[in-house]
């Protein structure tokens, strides 16, 4: 295999995700309040996923409807597992932070949102230019949370940058 890469075998990440034990027990470790707020990967693939939070007494204000930090938790989530799965992917070890985050909020959160990230081929090209320049790269990614009905709620934009360890 070429040095950048990328490996199409299945990762942690993609492993941990089709385990709901393993899945809650690594929330509970590493991103507790994540875990407290009830955020749920429903779906993940290599171009994308789904991450829904939960209306309930973690996540709530007092507006009714779900306050702003687990929304962005939950967004942060959906576009960071593509990036987690893609840096698994590679033979060298790449590091991953978010540079900015932009969001708009568009109608009251009072139920299940869904957060849907489609930039997984985005996130890929990135790491894998990080790797085989070793530069860092950017990108930005967006998630879209919608509500049960179907409307449009908010709208996240992450910058993502990643930089190969290669030495």
């Amino acid at each position: 295999m070429k040095q950048g890469s990328l490996k199409k075998k299945s990762t942690s990440v993609d492993q941990l995700v089709k385990s709901r034990v393993k899945l809650r027990l690594y929330l509970l470790s590493k991103l507790p309040l994540a875990f407290m707020a009830g955020l749920r990967i429903d779906q993940m693939d290599e171009e994308g996923t789904k991450v829904s939070v939960p209306f309930n007494y973690f996540t709530k204000n007092p507006f009714r409807s779900i306050y702003f930090a687990p929304l962005s938790m939950a967004a942060e989530l959906s576009s960071g597992l593509l990036a987690m799965s893609a840096i698994g992917r590679t033979e060298v070890p790449v590091s991953m932070l978010v540079l900015s985050m932009r969001a708009e909020y568009i109608k009251k959160a009072k139920t299940r949102i869904f957060f849907l990230c489609n930039d997984g081929q985005k996130i890929n090209e990135a790491v894998f230019q990080s790797v085989l320049n070793n530069e860092g790269q950017t990108v930005e990614s967006t998630s879209i949370g919608i509500d049960e009905t179907g409307n449009v709620v908010a709208r996240f934009w992450f910058t993502w940058t990643f930089k190969s360890k290669n030495t």
